[in-house]
């Protein structure tokens, strides 16, 4: 299993992008590059990293959109908006390691 992290307030509010009236929730590879954007990012202040566990995601896509889609940043020292798209179920592959065929990467 692998931790991603995405970007939470105090209050329990996500950071998330207006992706053309869709809201992403930027998804980083590890604690540090969630820190590396928002030092870049002045929106992000508030909002601290925290690890993408089952009850997170349970949070995330409880929500009313209940559709909660999610950007894969992959250089966080650029525009957070470079990266994957991703929708849950991709998410849980790329968090669980499983390829495109539902077949988990270490066997």
């Amino acid at each position: 299993m692998r931790t991603l992290f995405a970007m939470r307030r105090a209050n329990g509010d996500w950071f998330a992008l207006d992706d053309n009236g869709r809201f992403r929730v930027p998804v980083f590879r590890n604690n540090g590059d969630a820190m590396i954007a928002r030092s870049r990012d002045a929106g992000m202040e508030c909002f601290r990293p925290v690890a993408l566990d089952p009850s997170a995601l349970q949070n995330l896509t409880s929500t009313q959109e209940s559709s909660a889609c999610f950007w894969l940043v992959g250089d966080p020292a650029r525009k957070l908006t470079r990266g994957v798209r991703l929708n849950q179920k991709e998410l849980l592959n790329v968090i669980y390691e499983v390829d495109g065929d539902g077949v988990r990467a270490d066997g």
